[in-house]
């Protein structure tokens, strides 16, 4: 199957096989974006990109040598005078051009993270979509980057702002979203003058380096955008080469933790989006047919692998009644391959993934939680080999169960129960996490107290996975966050950009002016 996804997509506008080259007759490897190059790694350490629904090996990655990293940032550095200083309309023009390249590639970009990453093909087009949004938003840089003036601060006295890029950027984005992570970077860096180092998830470099050759095909110099692929040394190499002046990470809080960390003591700006645990509210007064559709789709879509899915549910009151309904609505999900039609449910990235899927279920149901839908042990006929848990609804779950605690990353719906709206905000303040929350009501004023009271970065009234448009920002906050400004947004341009600010003065009596002032200045006096 994998073969022939390859074949097909090698006859569409964009080839699959950009930025790879010939390993054998049957597994091509990834090639490095260095210079405005697809280059072939010398690296004598590679990588296999598995297909997750069968397994079965579809290509190679590199882990890039020390030399190639060091090529990638000096190609960045180099570009960087030139890029910075060209204009800003310049830099808009290419990336309306590069908005409509993804818009006409978006169907071969999905193809490409079907294969790799499992989801299904319409979930991966959304994947695409929600990342082209912010590539169109920054198109209108030329009012974002605006500075700021106020004349006539003290008599023929102005003072003024403006906005300059930092110089080269780097991003490193996780594998359950293949196109929308690193748009959520390298455009925003470089539509601000920045140069870009990008890192791809190791697990899903193919649709990365398609969008790296349409954004050549957009008119981007080279050298001002690299992508280099590896694991544990290319993380280290961006969190210390010194050129590097700020670093975007979306991932788990291991990793997050550890590039905040280490990033900060080398005087980088790091802004890191880490894990989650996100509960969705439940009241008895909501409109129960579209919020147990909004449950199930947020719970189980991408198979759970979205750190802002709705892993966790607390019934309020009387809609703990609804939860036989749950499970009767939950069940009618089809679970299949990715490019298979009608596949609601894809399956997750690795096997070990399912394993601690698996293993997580498990010990809910050790710790005394009821096990109402269990979707381990599923068989998918012509995939047996996938790594696929079917969606799970666990009940009965209590805050002190490693099922509540971690972050289960998979189609697990956890169940919580609370006698009223006060007790359920008590539930989520206490958890560390803060990326998202959802409450579902009819009652205004029952909304705008969650709204006031819940401590978490991004809540949804009556929408479940509340991820806000790019004229807003991404504001996950507490454990799920680390840094001072978050993705996308007027934080995005923040992150990327650094202020100067010029007071001048001109005046108007100098001409005749013949002897000095040793007096200290006071302005507007």
């Amino acid at each position: 199957m994998a073969a022939t996804l390859v074949r097909s997509l090698a006859k569409k506008r964009v080839p699959l096989q950009v930025g790879r080259m010939c390993y054998s007759s049957s597994v091509p490897t990834t090639k490095l974006f260095i210079d405005g190059k697809f280059v072939e790694s010398r690296s004598s350490e590679w990588l296999d990109i598995h297909n997750p629904a069968t397994n079965e090996v579809i290509g190679r990655v590199p882990k890039a040598t020390q030399e190639e990293m060091l090529a990638a940032v000096d190609s960045c550095s180099r570009a960087f005078h030139s890029w910075s200083e060209t204009s800003i309309l310049t830099r808009q023009q290419v990336f309306l051009r590069y908005q409509q390249l993804i818009k006409d590639n978006i169907k071969e970009l999905a193809k490409l993270i079907t294969l790799e990453q499992g989801k299904t093909l319409a979930d991966a087009e959304g994947d695409v979509f929600r990342g082209l949004q912010v590539v169109e938003h920054t198109c209108s840089i030329t009012s974002l980057m605006m500075g700021e003036t106020l004349p006539s601060i003290t008599k023929d006295m102005d003072t003024y702002t403006f906005r300059l890029p930092l110089g080269v950027c780097a991003g490193i984005a996780p594998f359950n979203f293949p196109a929308m992570i690193p748009l959520w970077m390298f455009p925003m860096g470089m539509v601000c003058g920045n140069t870009y180092l990008m890192k791809p998830s190791e697990r899903v470099p193919g649709c990365a380096m398609m969008l790296a050759k349409l954004l050549q095909d957009a008119g981007a110099p080279d050298g001002t955008l690299n992508v280099i692929h590896g694991q544990h040394d290319a993380v280290n190499f961006i969190c210390d080469h010194p050129a590097i002046k700020a670093i975007s990470f979306v991932g788990s809080n291991q990793a997050g933790e550890y590039i905040y960390e280490r990033g900060s003591k080398n005087g980088k700006r790091v802004q890191s989006n880490m894990g989650a645990k996100n509960h969705g509210v439940v009241m008895p007064d909501a409109n129960k047919e579209n919020t147990l559709n909004q449950l199930v789709g947020a719970a189980f879509g991408a198979a759970g692998q979205r750190c802002m899915a709705l892993s966790t549910a607390i019934l309020v009151g009387e809609a703990c009644n609804w939860l036989p309904d749950l499970v009767e609505r939950t069940k009618h999900l089809r679970v299949n391959a990715g490019d298979q039609p009608g596949a609601d449910v894809g399956p997750l990235i690795s096997p070990q993934a399912r394993d601690r899927v698996n293993q997580l279920i498990q010990s809910g149901v050790e710790e005394g939680a009821t096990l109402l839908l269990d979707g381990r042990n599923i068989k998918v006929k012509g995939y047996e080999n996938g790594n696929f848990v079917g969606p799970t609804i666990i009940s009965n779950v209590t805050t002190d169960m490693q099922c509540y605690r971690e972050e289960i990353f998979g189609p697990v719906l956890v169940v919580l129960e609370a006698d009223t709206l006060d007790e359920a905000i008590k539930i989520i303040n206490k958890n560390p996490y803060g990326n998202g929350t959802a409450i579902f009501t009819t009652n205004g004023a029952v909304a705008r107290k969650y709204t006031h009271e819940v401590d978490v970065g991004q809540i949804g009234v009556n929408v479940p996975i509340p991820v806000p448009l790019p004229m807003f920002s991404f504001t996950g906050s507490r454990a799920s966050f680390r840094g001072d400004t978050n993705f996308y947004g007027k934080q995005g341009i923040q992150f990327y950009t650094q202020i100067k600010t010029v007071t001048s003065q001109w005046k108007a009596e100098d001409a005749t002016l013949k002897s000095p002032a040793v007096t200290m200045p006071t302005m507007g006096r």
